[in-house]
């Protein structure tokens, strides 16, 4: 075997193959991760946690979507950060100057999207407590109607006069809903 052909067998053997390793570990973890959620999810969905005459298992079924959405963009993203964060350093590239500078980033988006944070905080704050749901007649704000769609940043609700109006979840004080009984 030639020393040209060993070199290449020899560079193939290093940064390429751990860099591969990285990125087939990272895909397992996400596909793994990302099963195991949804399962965890559809068993919440289909168990009654409230047992009695009230059932809920539509509403359940939503909120424990909502949540695994949830949970299942946050692996994702951790994921690939940290998978690419590697590869970076496997290809020699020096991590400590990006990881303070995503910091001082971190602290400036973290300032700039405090309402945002709110907003999503209180929206799975909301779907965890079971505040309302999809169909509930409510009375948020200022504004009484129907509950047409539950997200974790925004609420939607239609009005008796058939406005649509987009509540922020970080906006929302206080809720009246009519369709849960005692």
């Amino acid at each position: 075997m030639s020393d040209s052909v060993r070199e290449f067998l020899d560079w193939i053997a290093g940064t390429p193959l751990r860099v591969l390793t990285i990125l087939v570990a990272a895909a397992l973890i996400q596909y793994f991760g990302s099963r195991a959620i949804a399962r965890a999810m559809q068993k919440l969905a289909s168990v009654d946690l409230v047992p009695g005459p009230r059932n809920i298992v539509a509403r359940q079924r939503e909120r424990a979507s909502t949540i695994g959405g949830v949970l299942s963009a946050t692996l994702k993203a951790t994921t690939w950060i940290v998978a690419t964060a590697m590869a970076l350093g496997e290809f020699g590239f020096d991590l400590g100057p990006l990881i303070a500078s995503a910091g001082i980033v971190g602290v400036a988006l973290g300032l700039g999207a405090q309402t945002l944070v709110r907003d999503i905080l209180s929206g799975i704050f909301m779907l965890i407590e079971d505040q309302y749901g999809v169909g509930d007649t409510v009375s948020v704000l200022e504004v009484e109607g129907v509950v047409e769609k539950v997200g974790l940043r925004v609420t939607t609700v239609r009005d008796g006069q058939g406005t649509l109006w987009y509540l922020r979840n970080g906006e929302i004080l206080k809720v009246g809903n009519q369709s849960q009984s005692g």
